[in-house]
């Protein structure tokens, strides 16, 4: 059965009739114009040479304009509007499909928020697509102790986000937009974990706010995660040296997060 479903589905979207009636008016203008043209040819005698060069400018315009037209009459004439079976493709093709590599790129947490950079992350962590062919990069160019703090954060808190978009398949799956939702689960096993994730992402939020407000990482997470040494050395988003650091998340994830 999954072989045999359609992977996208094409869709003829209305109004053609109202914009080939109008397409036809334009070609009756177009023709009508260059009728003009033709059976009202300047002389280039008498001194009329810059007439006739303005003849030949406006004739070249309309030529340009009128073959643009013809052009563009291939995409207006027959519009159609594609949906993909992103589901479909997965079930078929799971084992088969590439590889793919999301960059993410900050550069100050004070103009650009943490806590919505990491949203952003966990969204796209949480694509439906084979965790194990789905890589997610975070380039800050500040080079901010605040943002790899806020990573770190977000790393603890995607070994719970990831399960429970899985689990229940939801959509959006940025946590600040889906915990924004009116609606929540009926079921109740699903409401209690909803609770107890949504809670977990506020408190989460609520530090790295905390900490971007501060100014300053929390010290005691400062010594027990060897990654914040490297900040240690007085860097400032001018000056610094070239900082790389891999958060790998759970095995039983199977997801890699850069």
């Amino acid at each position: 059965m999954v072989a045999t479903e359609r992977l996208f589905a094409t869709d003829e979207l209305g109004g053609r009739a109202v914009y080939r009636l109008h397409a036809a008016t334009v070609l009756a203008g177009i023709c009508l114009v260059l009728y003009y043209r033709a059976t009202h040819v300047p002389g280039a005698a008498g001194g009329r040479a810059a007439a006739t060069a303005a003849w030949v400018g406006m004739l070249a315009a309309e030529l340009w304009f009128a073959f643009y037209w013809l052009l563009t009459q291939s995409v207006w004439w027959c519009p159609v509007r594609r949906r993909a079976f992103t589901d479909r493709l997965a079930a078929r093709y799971g084992e088969q499909l590439p590889c793919v590599d999301i960059f993410v790129c900050t550069a100050d947490p004070q103009s650009e928020p943490p806590s919505l950079v990491m949203a952003t992350i966990l969204s796209l962590m949480a694509y439906n697509y084979p965790p194990e062919n789905l890589s997610v990069y975070l380039s800050d160019d500040g080079c901010s102790i605040l943002t790899f703090y806020a990573l770190w954060e977000t790393a603890t808190f995607a070994k719970q986000w990831l399960p429970f978009c899985r689990r229940y398949n939801i959509e959006p799956r940025s946590p600040a937009a889906y915990f924004t939702l009116p609606d929540r689960p009926k079921d109740p096993q699903a409401l209690e974990e909803w609770s107890f994730v949504k809670g977990l992402y506020q408190e989460m939020t609520e530090r790295i706010d905390s900490a971007v407000r501060s100014g300053e990482v929390p010290e005691q997470i400062r010594v027990n995660h060897k990654g914040f040494s490297e900040w240690n050395m007085g860097c400032t988003s001018k000056d610094h040296q070239p900082i790389v650091q891999v958060v790998l998340l759970s095995p039983e994830l199977e997801q890699g997060f850069s």
